[in-house]
């Protein structure tokens, strides 16, 4: 589905103005032309929207998983996730269900489920990523007991961007375009203190 079949995306609410655009650029890894566009916008929202309407909504994506606060950049990742598959396997679910915890009560005991929850998944799967990137939100990442290892500050976003990554593809690849419209707009909804729902993609 090219561009001009699809609308827009708005520009996205004050809550992705958060980061700063530098900051985020650099944590998100855009391709060149991408950084390009996205370093000559006034800021986040307005480098997002640029991105989205030169058909590079990867690039989009990504730079959205990095400028949104944690919590809501994995509960946009699980979003994603529920949006293209309503009945994962059990591993996939269970990930799925920990990442969500750890979004609504972000505990110690959840942050570390949600890695068990991911590893048992094997981290190939939205649902596993969105888990990872709650486990990656703080804390250390050593076992309990042992020297602090605190996460990068980038590794949430990273995670998100990868299960949204993978979300895109799963049902349709030649439909990756849209369905990444599809998730900006939750995005957007996230950031504006919504739940993001998306309708399924299948």
């Amino acid at each position: 589905m090219t561009t001009k079949e699809t609308a827009s995306p708005q520009r996205p609410p004050v809550k992705l103005s958060a980061a700063e655009l530098k900051t985020v650029l650099e944590r998100a890894e855009l391709t060149p032309d991408a950084a390009k566009i996205a370093a000559g916008c006034a800021d986040v929202p307005a480098a997002v929207v640029a991105l989205a309407e030169a058909g590079m909504v990867n690039d989009a994506a990504r730079l959205v998983a990095h400028a949104l606060p944690k919590r809501e950049a994995v509960w946009w990742a699980c979003m994603c996730a529920r949006a293209t598959e309503t009945a994962p396997p059990p591993a996939d679910a269970e990930a799925l269900v920990a990442a969500e915890a750890w979004v609504r009560k972000p505990e110690e005991a959840n942050r570390r489920q949600a890695m068990a929850k991911a590893e048992a998944a094997g981290f190939r799967t939205p649902e596993s990523w969105a888990a990872i990137g709650a486990f990656w939100s703080g804390g250390s990442m050593a076992p309990p007991g042992q020297p602090v290892v605190p996460p990068g500050d980038h590794l949430t976003g990273l995670a998100v961007a990868g299960a949204v990554a993978l979300a895109a593809v799963r049902k349709h690849p030649e439909r990756a375009e849209a369905t990444l419209r599809a998730f900006l707009a939750s995005a957007f909804d996230i950031a504006a203190g919504g739940a993001g729902r998306i309708a399924p993609i299948f």
